[in-house]
């Protein structure tokens, strides 16, 4: 069966959102990984459709794409993106086998993720000017972000009704709109607390029920939560390259190193599998490593 990349792309975009139930940003990464390997097949000079190209053009494809100076990791996950597209087009019967079914993934490393130390995060939280009209919204932020190990997707999705201040709990809608219970620490729902006073006299609020929102009373872009973190960590002297997901890692390893269990960790963070929570583990190992080698007398 032959079929244009157009149509391909489309359908497949609808199978993610309805089949899979992956989100906005989740859907656009996957089509864009299709809309690469299209561009690389239309640059070749070849007028094939998708159910044409054969193992050999993706061999080629990948070798294309490496030459860009992409790290392992992204080729893995272009690669990933183009072998759901083929396994949806295997599904629906447009092609008899998948191209990319014999093609290896590029090996990569443990990668551990960055992780902010306890001081460092009260370098960060001291950096907030609370004169600011922003200052108690960012540093409610920030509280959040560590005291709940939520992604930046997450907060900015935050309304003011998941908020169970009494309970100490927030209802977060996380990837595939899957909706978790999650401990919330007092300082953190003070903060809340603090900022919601200032929130409640800006002179329009287009969302009621989004907690966090900008100056104009909108609600807060991802980019935003990135802008607000990078300008607090140069402020406060932080060199580590960080992001609002390097909060959600410094809870969790904090919880790991303190002797939580890992099924709650899991829980909390909202990982599908312990695989992926397990990595905090690798990050505990290390921090006693060190901690070994720093004060054990035959170290």
């Amino acid at each position: 069966m032959v079929t244009t990349w157009k149509d391909a792309s489309r359908d497949f975009g609808i199978f993610l959102r309805l089949e899979k139930s992956l989100s906005p940003n989740s859907i656009e990464a996957y089509l864009n990984d299709v809309s690469k390997l299209e561009r690389f097949i239309s640059e070749t000079g070849k007028n094939i459709g998708p159910s044409e190209v054969s193992y050999p053009d993706l061999k080629d494809f990948l070798n294309w794409y490496n030459l860009s100076s992409h790290n392992a990791r992204t080729q893995s996950r272009v690669l990933s993106g183009i072998r759901a597209f083929y396994k949806y087009l295997l599904l629906e019967g447009t092609v008899k086998e998948s191209p990319a079914s014999l093609i290896e993934s590029p090996r990569i490393g443990l990668k551990l993720p960055e992780v902010l130390s306890i001081a460092e995060i009260d370098r960060i939280i001291e950096a907030i000017d609370l004169s600011k009209p922003e200052g108690h919204r960012n540093k409610a932020i920030i509280e959040t972000l560590y005291g709940a190990g939520l992604r930046v997707s997450e907060l900015v999705g935050l309304r003011i009704t998941d908020l169970h201040a009494s309970d100490g709990y927030v209802s977060v809608t996380g990837k595939g709109n899957k909706q978790r219970l999650v401990p919330i620490g007092k300082k953190a729902l003070r903060e809340i607390e603090l900022y919601r006073e200032e929130r409640n006299v800006l002179r329009v609020i287009y969302n009621e029920n989004i907690l966090f929102l900008n100056r104009r009373g909108r609600k807060l872009s991802r980019v935003m939560i990135f802008k607000i973190i990078k300008e607090l960590a140069e402020r406060a002297g932080i060199k580590k390259k960080i992001s609002p997901h390097t909060f959600r890692h410094s809870f969790a390893t904090h919880m790991v190193e303190a002797g939580a269990d890992l099924r709650a960790v899991q829980e909390m963070l909202g990982h599908e599998s312990i695989l992926t929570t397990e990595i905090y583990t690798h990050i505990d190992r290390s921090y006693l490593r060190d901690t070994l080698i720093m004060f054990h007398p035959r170290s």
